[in-house]
């Protein structure tokens, strides 16, 4: 163990003016509680981010049951992996334009089980023009790429 340097002494004293010691007893009958650990949270935990927009009014519970399931024909995939914040938003409101404009309907966003994107691809299709065009998400089944991956269902144009 190394020597505390003379400025690292300073800082001490300066935190620990003030602090009483506790002595004897007092120190034995102190009982350290260490703060709760936060909770961790998966991939694979739906509780950790928001699977993306709620269903929408006009969209009954079969196909909300569907979308979620896995059982809607996949008309276009975006796959986000390698861009970064900045790139995949951009490139998640260009695809969901471009879809919703050529009448897809369900489409895949793929975000990868962790990081930055998996967290804010739910929240870019809650923005702006997004909000407008999508009328529920929901995390993909394994087959699509499980807690990656996002449904997403387009409003028809109108």
């Amino acid at each position: 163990m190394r020597k505390a340097k003379s400025e690292e002494r300073d800082l001490w004293d300066r935190a620990m003016r003030g602090v009483k010691r506790l002595h004897g007893r007092e120190a034995r009958d102190l009982v350290l509680v260490p703060p709760p650990a936060p909770p961790t949270l998966t991939p694979r935990d739906e509780t950790a981010v928001p699977a993306a927009p709620t269903p929408a009014r006009g969209l009954d519970r079969r196909s909300a049951q569907r979308l979620k399931r896995g059982q809607m024909a996949i008309e276009g995939r975006l796959d986000l992996h390698g861009m970064t914040q900045e790139e995949a938003h951009r490139a998640l409101g260009a695809f969901i334009a471009r879809s919703q404009g050529d009448g897809l309907r369900a489409v895949l966003i793929i975000t990868g089980k962790s990081g930055v994107l998996y967290g804010a691809a739910p929240r870019w299709l809650e923005e702006g023009g997004n909000r407008g065009r999508v009328l529920a998400a929901s995390r993909a089944q394994p087959q699509h790429g499980g807690a990656g991956a996002l449904y997403v269902l387009l409003r028809r144009r109108r």
